[in-house]
């Protein structure tokens, strides 16, 4: 039996990363105006790396909707796809990590909305997104304490796990496994308040300023530590706060950009929350 969801609602994830990555300009990011603080990336880098995901996209999808046994179970087919995922991506890109964490989420993040959809309709409200959202807490409850207990049996350490042993941090890991609450209780309520916003690109700007002056960005500690995350929390809050027009809200990213550039420091952690969130106000039918 055909069903045209089987390609529409993963197209939107593939399409949610294009608009990450598209808007211009962001603090420290890869953007069409420059490469942040990034040396070793650019904006086709992206356009690589996101062709390259699109096809496990489908996957993740197909995965979920054809599932018939536990979360636990679904969540052992995803990551084995993943990995593979990481791999075509890692070949696009020539060893750069574009999209690492954002792949993980999509896988979850698809696969729950592929079960979800065995018995719900299309499109959205945000009851649907918020039901997503907790069966991905339920298939990932266990994943920090099984990876973590492991860690020290490792030769070789992702960021995130190197941060973990530092800090503590949990990193997506931890927000999949609470289902993340940055998207149901900031960045969604966020963009669903201002739905009627016409400019699309200064509306998901100021998404991600909201997100840089809130989350526990890990990439944002893996480079600058402690101080330099706080410095971007601080100074995301001041611009959020200001009330500015979209005119001098641009020109204030712009300096911004220029001051995480001298610091190398990016907030990749929020980028990759943004194109969750922008995946589902297409879903929502927010923007």
């Amino acid at each position: 039996m055909d069903n045209p969801l089987l390609t529409h609602i993963p197209s939107l994830a593939t399409k949610a990363l294009y608009y990450e990555v598209a808007i211009s300009p962001k603090p420290g990011l890869v953007d069409r105006f420059d490469n942040g603080a990034h040396s070793d990336m650019n904006f086709f880098t992206f356009i690589n790396s996101i062709e390259s995901l699109a096809p496990y996209f489908y996957s993740y999808y197909q995965l979920g909707f054809e599932h018939a046994s536990d979360l636990a179970s679904l969540f052992t087919k995803l990551r084995k796809q993943g990995v593979e995922a990481e791999n075509k991506m890692l070949t696009a890109t020539k060893g750069i990590n574009t999209h690492k964490g954002a792949n993980f989420s999509f896988a979850v993040l698809l696969g729950a909305t592929g079960f979800y959809m065995q018995t719900h309709s299309f499109p959205f409200s945000s009851k649907d997104t918020s039901a997503i959202l907790k069966l991905v807490a339920k298939m990932t409850h266990h994943l920090v304490q099984y990876d973590f207990s492991k860690i020290t049996q490792k030769d070789q350490l992702s960021h995130g796990e190197k941060l973990y042993m530092k800090a503590g941090t949990l990193g997506v890991r931890g927000e999949a496994a609470k289902g993340y609450p940055a998207l149901s209780h900031l960045l969604l309520p966020f963009l669903r308040q201002h739905a009627s916003y016409t400019d699309t690109e200064t509306l998901l700007l100021r998404g991600l300023v909201l997100l840089m002056s809130q989350i526990e960005d890990s990439n944002l500690l893996h480079r600058g530590g402690t101080e330099g995350w706080q410095q971007v929390k601080q100074h995301s809050t001041s611009i959020y706060h200001s009330s500015l027009n979209n005119t001098d809200f641009n020109l204030a990213l712009t300096k911004f950009n220029q001051e995480l550039i001298k610091k190398n420091l990016s907030p990749g952690g929020a980028a990759d929350l943004l194109g969750l969130g922008i995946y589902f106000s297409f879903l929502e039918n927010i923007i």
